[in-house]
């Protein structure tokens, strides 16, 4: 059962990110029109083609601003979020203080619909920043009266991620690698996944009230991923594991240059394995979706032309 028939406005925050831009495609390919609220037009230049496209510059954190924007939306998706922290954006901003600024919008505006992106190991006993924070903005969006749904994915690859395409610059350059977590376990899931889960459960009355984690069809552990990226990308190069007693001194010292390859909050995030609970890709599957292998999408932009 359904919520409404595709054609209503769907406001989305956060559209101008590689997700965003890849979800914004795919609504608009499923005939709803996409209001995309963002801070500067020029990073979605690429999607101002796309039929029933209304992209507006605001201030997403003005109450006031926001509401207006969202007033005549059938549903609300909000894919704003950071991976480090400058000067300007904090995690607490980001991801705890906007999404009770967005619940009290939708609430003002008259919309009842939300889904919300989050991450896996959002939890608010994390030794992370960002997974605590993350933690923070699911529990302003389940303690509201909206319908929602929440997704927790673990890493998202895809063409622009800056994921696979930041080590593969450093394997390229690189004689060797020092991991650090090397024994971490991700679970990596395509952006065209994450983004049809969004565009299916957007109207579907079974999703509401849920939190679907995401992940690919297989887990791989840091090292394993990084000797397959280099073999990938024809610069394969010994992946050795850097001892716990200098992995932070490590992170520090990455999270000071430039590309923030590795942060002290991120080295924390990765004391967990970011993997879905059964490590099974049940929430794609019970969504209809076929999960996508790294193997089979990633070298299709990884490998040397």
């Amino acid at each position: 059962m359904t919520f409404f028939k595709p054609a209503p406005i769907i406001t989305v925050l956060g559209g101008s990110g590689y997700i965003g831009r890849t979800l914004t495609a795919r609504l608009t390919r499923a005939g709803y029109a996409v209001r995309l609220l963002t801070r500067s037009r020029e990073p979605t230049k690429s999607l101002w083609m796309l039929p029933g496209l209304d992209v507006r510059e605001i201030n997403v954190y003005d109450a006031t601003q926001l509401t207006a924007a969202l007033t005549g939306s059938a549903a609300v998706i909000n894919l704003i979020g950071i991976i480090y922290e400058t000067k300007k954006q904090t995690f607490a901003r980001a991801h705890a203080l906007l999404p009770q600024i967005i619940v009290a919008a939708c609430a003002a505006a008259g919309v009842t619909r939300l889904l919300h992106m989050s991450a896996l190991n959002a939890d608010p006993s994390a030794s992370s920043d960002y997974l605590r924070s993350k933690s923070e903005g699911e529990a302003a969006v389940r303690a509201s009266n909206l319908r929602w749904t929440i997704f927790q994915p673990s890493v998202v690859f895809g063409a622009d991620d800056a994921f696979l395409n930041t080590f593969a610059r450093v394997l390229k350059r690189a004689p060797l690698l020092m991991a650090p977590s090397a024994q971490t376990r991700f679970q990596p899931v395509y952006v065209g996944d994450v983004a049809e889960a969004f565009c299916r459960a957007l109207s579907l009355f079974s999703t509401v009230g849920k939190t679907f984690p995401l992940g690919g069809p297989r887990v791989y552990r840091l090292d394993e991923l990084l000797r397959w990226l280099g073999e990938t990308i024809g610069a394969a190069r010994p992946i050795l594991s850097t001892p716990a007693s200098l992995a932070l001194l490590q992170a520090w010292l990455l999270e000071h240059l430039p590309g923030h390859l590795m942060t002290r909050d991120q080295l924390r995030s990765m004391q967990k394995d970011s993997v879905c609970p059964d490590e099974k890709a049940t929430a794609l599957i019970e969504l209809g979706i076929t999960p996508t292998a790294l193997e089979d999408a990633a070298p299709c932009w990884l490998r040397p032309r």
